[in-house]
């Protein structure tokens, strides 16, 4: 038995359980099941992603603090790679990737105490071992002399006899001095050569691909590569080399926490040797020696790792889910877009996804993470890779606006010069393709990021110049009554056609109403009837509208593809309980009137919605349009302070509408702010005009 270090309690080991978080831990164990679970344990920066920081507790163990954890925003976190704090280990996954939370404590002596962890057993610190001191003696021992402490020596003695042959002593001297300073240079030119034959690699061994790496541990090996990305830790330098078949982080250690090969850049050419390790089950090369190629041998790796990426980046051919035609139509653009993806993660060039937050637009961007996150594990050594290299962003207005790319722009612009990361791939699904996301779409483009835009609802011949790849059937020219999620579930099985089997439910449920039949089929055979596909749908609305810009990919993936009902059904009751409580609020306040033929359902928004709780206002009067629309000439109005929603019964060009209604009240400065919503923004002073103006120019439009 001991005693608790805090309040001198009996204890098994040196801390009560009552006081386990007044006390720091230093964790020197080697794997992450060891760690406890609610201990605050010291950490080293080890470096920043979009979605937290990645703290290292031990040479081999590092931990995620996610920003969602935090007390703060992650951009204003002024923690540097190589920094000491302070973290509280949350729990540890069956696979071994460590879930930290916020410490408020950042130095030891906010806690009560201190003590170091070593595997499963914990110690005071002060009982470190330490060398045993020398006996001490009596006598002074006798200081070791050198060879020039001789000489020196030598000299005192004969000093009388110096001084008689002066000159003689000068040579002697002199001699004395050349003799030492070539044997100076004689050691410094054969560290130098040490130097050399640990930055060059040998030239007998042969080269190896990354794909091999998992049954070469332990050996020595030779790799050619890309250098895709560098980052400091507190230990060593790792660099993330891609040949043609994989990537691999290497670990070249100088010093702690000290750049190693401080002029290799991402995108050099190199050459590596060092011995294959595996840590916490991940292939690691220690290096030996590393070399940036040049001229022709660098030639000849680019000219490898080109021909590699061509041959493996384009998809064979496209199959549309329930053999659509109108999928098939738009196979080239499809297989355009597939291939950047597929080229994106082959380059280790992070993705990322925007979205509306909708049903529609979470089941395309989950079908594109559905199919790129195995290739991505596939590419990279590394089991926190597919958090580095895919990211899916949600919109809360479909439409890619400066907003949205400022922040896009400032992330990707940190994450190359804090992190040495490339450029991003972005992938807009259900924006970027009208004249209202041309700005945004600009911001990117100054910065030579490629976009490519795939969206089934209405495209703008302007938007192609701002992006590398545009995929719309209203562009093409394409009949078809497509959604987003089911022109991108086709796309995603271009992309990786392993996981057809996963996607084959999600065009059903990226339909409101009336979703094909032959979409309604394809569900129904994979297990998902009417039913369930209305409760996946109902809960993913609900679950897009909070928190609309965090991707929830666990939740979403659980939702989606792993759900056995419980969890769809349990939301999508939520749904439907919102859903009708405002319904019924609504419907007993709209007003309603006849002008030019068009019956007209008006409805305040701000007098009668809640603005900050589900659903939201598009969502809502979606629903209302669909219960109030009688078959004739029907519109359904939502006004607030200075935007509205307009919903029709006839195919109206909305811009048509503004642009009508802005004549007719000219001092509102009415504009269209997302056509795919039928949103019209104005200033709130002309509110009254602008609803009659909005009024006429529907009814015109009928």
């Amino acid at each position: 038995m001991g005693s608790c270090i805090i309040c001198g309690a009996s204890v098994e080991g040196h801390v009560c359980d009552s006081h386990q978080e007044d006390v720091a831990f230093e964790f020197r164990g080697d794997s992450p099941h060891q760690l406890v679970s609610d201990r605050f344990y010291r950490g080293t920066v080890d470096g920043y992603a979009e979605f937290g920081v990645f703290v290292d507790l031990a040479p081999n163990v590092t931990g995620l603090l996610h920003r969602s954890e935090l007390d703060r925003r992650l951009d204003s976190l002024d923690w540097e790679p190589g920094d000491d704090v302070f973290v509280q280990v949350k729990g540890v996954r069956d696979n071994g990737n460590v879930d930290l939370a916020w410490s408020i404590r950042q130095s030891e002596r906010e806690f009560r105490g201190v003590l170091v962890q070593e595997g499963e057993t914990e110690r005071q610190r002060e009982e470190e071992t330490t060398e045993e001191p020398e006996p001490e003696t009596t006598e002074e021992p006798e200081p070791e002399t050198t060879e020039t402490e001789e000489v020196e020596e030598a000299e005192e003695v004969e000093e009388p006899v110096e001084a008689e042959e002066p000159a003689e002593t000068e040579e002697a001297e002199e001699a004395a001095e050349t003799a030492e300073a070539e044997e100076v240079e004689e050691v410094e030119e054969a560290e130098e050569v040490d130097r050399s034959a640990e930055s060059a690699p040998e030239d007998e061994r042969e080269r190896v691909l990354v794909e091999s790496l998992s049954d070469a541990v332990g050996a020595d090996v030779r790799l050619e590569g890309e250098v895709v990305s560098a980052r400091q830790t507190g230990g060593p330098t790792v660099f993330e080399v891609r040949d043609e078949t994989g990537v691999v982080d290497v670990a070249a250690f100088v010093e702690a926490g000290v750049r190693a090969y401080p002029d290799v850049e991402v995108g050099d050419v190199v050459r590596i040797d060092g011995e294959v390790e595996s840590r916490r089950g991940e292939i690691q090369v220690e290096t030996e020696a590393l070399a940036v190629l040049e001229g022709d041998e660098a030639a000849t790796v680019s000219r490898r790792l080109a021909d590699a990426l061509t041959d493996k980046a384009r998809p064979e051919g496209l199959s549309p889910l329930a053999g659509d035609e109108a999928v098939a139509e738009l196979g080239e653009g499809l297989l355009d877009a597939a291939e950047a993806i597929r080229r994106a993660v082959l380059e280790s060039r992070p993705i990322v996804v925007r979205h509306p937050a909708t049903a529609d637009g979470y089941v395309a961007g989950a079908a594109v993470e559905r199919a790129a996150l195995p290739l991505i594990r596939e590419e990279h050594a590394k089991s926190d890779a597919e958090y580095h290299y895919f990211t899916r962003r949600p919109l809360e207005d479909p439409v890619y606006d400066m907003d949205a790319a400022t922040k896009d722009a400032t992330r990707m612009l940190q994450d190359r010069d804090r992190h040495d990361e490339k450029i991003p791939l972005f992938l807009l699904v259900g924006t970027g393709s009208t004249t209202e996301s041309e700005d945004g779409l600009g911001l990117l483009s100054v910065y030579d990021a490629d976009a490519v835009v795939v969206d089934a609802a209405v495209a703008d011949p302007e938007a192609r110049e701002q992006v590398d790849t545009l995929v719309s059937p209203e562009l093409d020219d394409v009949e078809g009554d497509l959604s987003t999620g089911a022109l991108v579930a086709s796309l995603a099985s271009a992309i990786n056609d392993e996981i057809r089997a996963d996607l084959t439910h999600l065009p059903a449920v990226s339909y409101w109403e009336e979703a094909p039949d032959r979409y309604v089929e394809l569900a129904r055979d994979a297990g998902y009837d009417a039913e369930r596909v209305a409760e996946l749908r109902e809960a993913v609305a609900l679950e897009a509208y909070y928190q609309s810009y965090q991707d929830k990919r666990e939740l979403v993936t659980d939702l989606l593809f792993d759900d056995g009902g419980d969890l769809a059904a349990h939301v999508s009751e939520q749904f439907r309980e919102k859903l009708e409580t405002e319904i019924e609020t609504a419907t007993a306040n709209v007003a309603t009137e006849q002008v030019g033929g068009v019956e007209f359902a008006l409805l305040d928004t701000d007098k009668y919605t809640h603005r900050y709780d589900f659903p939201p206002t598009p969502l809502l009067l979606d629903d209302l349009h669909r219960r109030e629309a009688n078959g004739s000439p029907f519109a359904t109005i939502g006004i607030g302070t200075d935007e509205l929603y307009v919903r029709t019964s006839a195919d109206l060009s909305i811009r048509e509408v503004a642009a009508q209604a802005a004549e007719t009240a000219p001092r509102a400065d009415i504009d269209t702010a997302g056509v795919r919503e039928g949103k019209i923004e104005f200033l709130s002073g002309e509110r009254d005009a602008v609803e009659d103006a909005v009024v006429a120019a529907v009814a015109d439009q009928f």
